[in-house]
């Protein structure tokens, strides 16, 4: 049996059950739904953004796409009714490609739909959060919607979270048009919105990150290092164009003079927008993944723990550097 929620309107003291619902009254997810929620998504969860409508994945079309306060991905996945067992692998087929997505990727997805940067969205939505703290898609979240849940979803769904503290959850509305034609959502959720904010905070499923360098050879590091600085990303671009000509030039270089020079090259509009371009700089070269950054690019933590300061290019690696950006600009 399927979790249903039921409605009754008081008329003249008495109670009337109301049998009305979407499909009844026509209203679909794309047009209707999705609307309603991205209008004000508070109504799924606390603190979310929609950044995203029907966005391609490499499984199909999303629903929703949001960010939490955290900088987490949301998967939304919708249905006007019954919210079915087959839901659960579809919306973590999304989630499973949208894991590996990249800022860059994010940032248009963002633009696409609302027609503004990432990092102005994230500012206007959450004014005391710090951004450059923010690690956008750390974890990533599931959100099922629909009317109504059948029961052997609902076991699973609470068996992953309570088991595997997968950041999932699902939220059930209940559509209600009222006797004078008004129109009403309510909701429940399987999983209290305390519960899920605690699984969200233990950030099960990281990106992987590391302060240790790689240990390739002089032939291996370059072919590393050109392969990805010629990547058409943002952050690799300005890790070209900014990061590795600057710290050629003037040797080590503070955050902060590192924000003015992206201002200098004309990467940033000011100097609030380059110490955003400069934290997804950060996150890059943290990445586990990403140690030939880390044999050629020194940084250290003098000022907090989780903010790189004092970018330098390693002594041995200085020639082999630029000759690299030589050959990058031919």
């Amino acid at each position: 049996m399927a979790t249903k929620t039921k409605t009754w309107q008081i008329v003249g003291g008495k109670l009337e059950a109301i049998e009305s619902s979407m499909v009844d009254e026509r209203r679909t997810e794309a047009y209707d739904l999705e609307t309603w929620i991205a209008s004000n998504p508070a109504i799924i969860g606390p603190d979310l953004i929609i950044i995203g409508r029907q966005v391609s994945t490499k499984s199909g079309l999303l629903d929703l796409l949001a960010v939490d306060k955290d900088g987490n991905l949301v998967v939304v996945e919708l249905k006007r009714d019954i919210l079915p067992r087959e839901a659960l692998a579809q919306v973590i087929d999304y989630a499973s490609d949208v894991a590996e997505w990249d800022i860059e990727k994010i940032g248009a997805v963002c633009i696409r739909h609302t027609q503004r940067n990432l990092e102005d969205v994230l500012s206007e939505r959450f004014p005391d959060i710090n951004l450059e703290a923010v690690n956008v898609n750390e974890t990533q979240r599931i959100i099922l919607v629909g009317f109504s849940i059948e029961s052997s979803l609902e076991r699973m769904i609470g068996w992953l979270s309570d088991h595997y503290n997968v950041n999932i959850n699902a939220v059930v509305l209940n559509y209600v048009r009222t006797k004078s034609g008004e129109e009403l959502l309510t909701r429940t959720s399987v999983i209290s919105e305390e519960i899920e904010q605690e699984r969200v905070r233990k950030r099960k499923f990281q990106i992987p990150m590391s302060d240790k360098p790689g240990e390739y050879d002089d032939v291996q590091l370059k072919e590393l290092l050109k392969k990805y600085l010629s990547q058409d990303l943002h952050s690799s671009k300005r890790i070209r164009s900014v990061l590795l000509p600057v710290c050629l030039e003037r040797g080590a270089v503070t955050r902060d003079e590192l924000k003015q020079e992206f201002v200098n090259y004309n990467e940033a509009e000011n100097v609030r927008q380059a110490g955003y371009f400069l934290s997804l700089i950060s996150q890059q070269v943290g990445m586990e993944k990403n140690d030939f950054l880390r044999q050629i690019i020194g940084y250290g933590y003098p000022n907090n723990p989780w903010e790189k300061d004092n970018y330098r290019i390693k002594d041995e690696y200085r020639e082999l550097v630029a000759e690299l950006l030589k050959e990058l600009e031919q």
